[in-house]
């Protein structure tokens, strides 16, 4: 056990490499997932270091060509979950007890392996098996993971620094203590650091984790799982049950030691774990810390004295990159009439220039939806778009699922703001514009921020400063993280704490301190060097 008072390498951002033709990096990725996609893997579950098969599969496939297989991962069951819970408390008291700057130089460890060695496999898996383009990988899969593992450990530091006064001969302290018993952890498709954040960030504070990755992306969070091994993460602290969502949670959330749930993924699966934990409140050691990130309505909206140029970039960057498959991703916009002719003639245009297809082919800007169920959604809200009396698609509209998940980026303009296109989540390449006269800006912020049930992201965009008051002080609590001349998506961790309010989750903020205190329990320890010796207060002697 070491004296030194130790402290943590500043972190910094984690640089994005381009893939630019002849780069050494697009020749390792390009080898990379011709390796991956020539092989089919089997995935086990891993419960206390060991792999564990049940043989009742699932299958990894390409979502932009649904026909090829990538491998098959074994599910979990009740017995497995129970199996996973005690591997977690087994390993719970030797994990709380290890030096915290022993468990932080696991997953620094685990961000430099990830920069360098690993990048191209975890880039590899998350293209492959969630239809992301190189970029859109490279700034998900490596960039941000290693960012989360970096700063994560830098504000742990800074947690633990965080302690009480103490008055003459007192010495008080605070002791930041993991959760007593395991923390459940699930992670969505469409961001693989969001996969491994999740687990890791209350591993980092002595926690140990079940973690169900979402059905669509166990291929990825299987190659995650063994970078982690790789990195010298003991047995147990981590422990990866893949299954179905049901099966899964209702063993965790029922279990007697559930001590906190991290979980990002849609409105409605958290609301139904809140219920479930919440009917089960009394059956628990300790009220589990309930952390949430969900869904998203995310809009754009522009003042009259915005640049063109830029507000066109970031309606088709923010509403098209990965197919619209971010919680972030712009949804809805609301253009005034004086912008909308040019703002519509730059946009389609844009729109009908973007190459969709195999993101193995680097030229394309979009791959496929997830699955077919995704995609399903997706089209009934475009046959909606095209029925509908009040609604115009514009541009777009189509959809091809014979070979993989496709749905063009599609534009819809409606003349009615609160169109269901306005309100409900699509989680697809769906953009619906609402054009407002431009002497009723106040009334359209009013709508922007009444419309929607949720408040995760927003943009604005205006030249006139006074206008960028206005609108930021209109929409105060409309987006958690709020943009002002920029896309709603991007957040970089260490510099956009990210997280909403509202349907949207409970704003803990990921890539944070803020995120990090909700997985720590504190002791408040008061000692004193010289007690009183005498029941008796001094006002008690005669005068």
């Amino acid at each position: 056990m070491t004296n030194a008072v130790v402290s943590v390498p500043e972190p910094r951002n984690e640089p994005a490499l381009d893939y630019a033709p002849g780069t050494i990096e697009r020749r390792v990725l390009k080898a990379k997932l011709s390796e991956l996609s020539g092989q089919e893997v089997e995935i086990p579950l891993i419960i206390g270091g060991r792999e564990v098969r049940t043989g009742a599969l699932g299958e990894c496939r390409m979502p932009h060509a649904h026909g090829h297989l990538l491998g098959r991962y074994h599910r979990a069951g009740p017995e497995e979950v129970q199996d996973a819970i005690r591997a977690a408390l087994d390993a719970r008291a030797g994990w709380a007890s290890m030096d915290w700057h022993d468990r932080v130089a696991i997953f620094l460890k685990a961000a430099e392996l990830l920069a360098g060695p690993w990048r191209a496999t975890l880039n590899g898996a998350t293209m492959l098996a969630q239809s992301k383009t190189p970029f859109q990988a490279e700034i998900d899969a490596a960039c941000e993971l290693v960012d989360f593992w970096r700063f994560n450990a830098y504000f742990a530091r800074q947690l633990f620094e965080d302690q009480p006064l103490s008055a003459p001969g007192i010495w008080d302290r605070v002791e930041y203590r993991p959760l007593e018993g395991f923390v459940f952890a699930v992670t969505p498709f469409n961001f693989t650091s969001i996969a491994g954040n999740l687990p890791t960030a209350p591993a980092l504070l002595g926690n140990t984790v079940v973690w169900k990755p979402a059905s669509s992306a166990v291929y990825s969070a299987y190659f995650v799982m063994k970078l982690l091994e790789a990195a010298g993460l003991p047995p147990g602290v981590i422990n990866l049950v893949p299954g179905p969502g049901p099966v899964v949670g209702e063993a965790a959330l029922a279990h007697p030691e559930l001590a906190g749930v991290h979980f990002t993924g849609s409105t409605a699966v958290f609301q139904g774990m809140w219920r479930a934990v919440g009917q089960n409140i009394e059956r628990y050691r300790t009220y589990p810390r309930i952390v949430g990130e969900t869904g998203g309505k995310d809009f754009v909206f522009a003042h009259a004295s915005a640049d063109v140029d830029a507000l066109v970039t970031a309606l088709v960057r923010g509403a098209f990159e990965y197919q619209g498959q971010k919680c972030s991703a712009a949804s809805r916009a609301y253009i005034p009439e004086s912008l909308w002719g040019a703002v519509k003639e730059q946009l389609l245009d844009d729109v009908a220039r973007i190459p969709m297809g195999d993101v193995r082919d680097f030229r394309n800007f979009m791959g496929a939806v997830i699955d077919r169920v995704a995609f399903e959604k997706i089209r009934g809200y475009l046959e909606y778009a095209k029925l509908a009396p009040e609604t115009t698609v514009l541009g777009g509209g189509t959809c091809d699922d014979s070979v993989g998940y496709f749905v063009a980026p599609t534009v819809v303009q409606t003349e009615t703001p609160r169109n269901r296109l306005m309100e409900e989540e699509i989680f697809g390449p769906v953009l619906t514009v609402w054009v407002y006269p431009d002497a009723s800006l106040d009334e359209a912020l009013e709508l922007c921020d009444r419309t929607s049930p949720y408040g995760l992201t927003g943009a604005i965009f205006a030249e006139d400063r006074r206008a960028v008051g206005r609108m930021t002080a209109a929409l105060r609590d409309a987006a958690g993280n709020f943009y002002i001349n920029d896309k709603p998506t991007g957040a970089v961790v260490g510099q956009q704490p990210f997280g909403g309010g509202r349907a949207s989750g409970t704003n803990d903020k990921a890539g944070s301190l803020l995120n990090l205190l909700r997985w720590v329990s504190q002791r408040t320890i008061k000692e004193n060097f010289c007690p009183s010796t005498r029941f008796e207060y001094p006002h008690m002697d005669e005068a």
